[in-house]
């Protein structure tokens, strides 16, 4: 049973505050109001290390295996305290108490997970039991590395039968910053091909963070390749949904977290509207 002894905020992403396996609470600053998140890897493993991942104890790997029938369990039994219970009023601020979103994001890349579409298929079960089909959204958090699998692909259509939306990270379109802050050699071919295919089966943003390293905002290099590279994509076509654009928030867990820091709201301001001239709808948080 969800613990009811705090109050969550936005700046609180504890994947335990639930005190379930696989499902947990998060305050959404970028969504605005209440998402419930799905965990695939309680195991802190993933396939990228980002410089400003949250995430302590982060290992290089892939999801553990998944019991489906706990998470759907644990889901449901959440979803029934959300809407029916005193979670709301006990534990989240007036003002977010509403059901934004059910997000898989959780502590590592959950497409890692082999049984991503049962996944989605029980979550979908779920919504359907609690008429939340097309009243809330189901979204993706992804690094995308792993959208040219075929059962990451079928996921993904499933998700967008139930107002799926899926949020590809795109912290760099350089090769040598996708090393520097993801901790991967991911090609730009790679990269291109994958977003394509997740944009062509499903509603996609591109989830971008930016943040000063070494004092040292993203340079004019990195922010022409990112600008050029948007610009490509919707000249080919592809059917993006815009840019969430996001800064710091939390804490880094990782060993350059002390070499990190939130730029100003002007410069957020400024690479947004330069981002906009594009075309794309830019949705940015601090």
């Amino acid at each position: 049973m969800p613990d009811h002894t705090n109050v969550l905020s936005t700046t609180d992403h504890n994947r335990d505050s639930a005190d379930m396996a696989y499902v947990y609470p998060v305050i959404s600053r970028r969504a605005g109001g209440v998402s419930v998140g799905i965990n695939l890897n309680p195991n802190n493993a993933c396939n990228w290390r980002c410089v400003y991942c949250q995430v302590p104890n982060l290992t290089r790997g892939s999801a553990p295996e998944i019991d489906l029938q706990l998470l759907e369990s644990e889901l449901r039994t959440f979803l029934q305290e959300l809407l029916h219970g005193e979670f709301m009023q006990q534990r989240v601020p007036e003002g977010a108490r509403r059901i934004n979103d059910i997000a898989l994001s959780g502590n590592g890349e959950p497409t890692s997970a082999k049984v991503f579409a049962e996944v989605i298929a029980s979550i979908g079960k779920v919504m359907h039991e609690f008429d939340l089909v097309g009243k809330i959204k189901l979204v993706l958090i992804t690094n995308g590395s792993l959208i040219h699998r075929d059962y990451v692909q079928q996921g993904l259509k499933q998700m967008a039968a139930l107002n799926g939306e899926v949020w590809f990270k795109l912290d760099s379109a350089t090769a040598e910053g996708r090393r520097k802050i993801n901790s991967t050699r991911m090609s730009a071919q790679r990269v291109t091909e994958n977003l394509r295919t997740a944009a062509t089966l499903c509603n996609t943003w591109l989830q971008t963070c930016v943040f000063a390293y070494d004092n040292q905002p993203p340079s004019a290099v990195e922010r022409k390749a990112y600008l050029d590279f948007i610009s490509q994509m919707l000249a080919e076509k592809t059917p993006l949904k815009g840019v969430l654009l996001y800064g710091l928030a939390r804490p880094s867990m990782q060993q350059e977290a002390g070499r990190l820091s939130a730029l100003s709201k002007e410069w957020m301001a400024d690479y947004a509207a330069e981002i906009r001239k594009t075309g794309l709808e830019v949705k940015e948080s601090t």
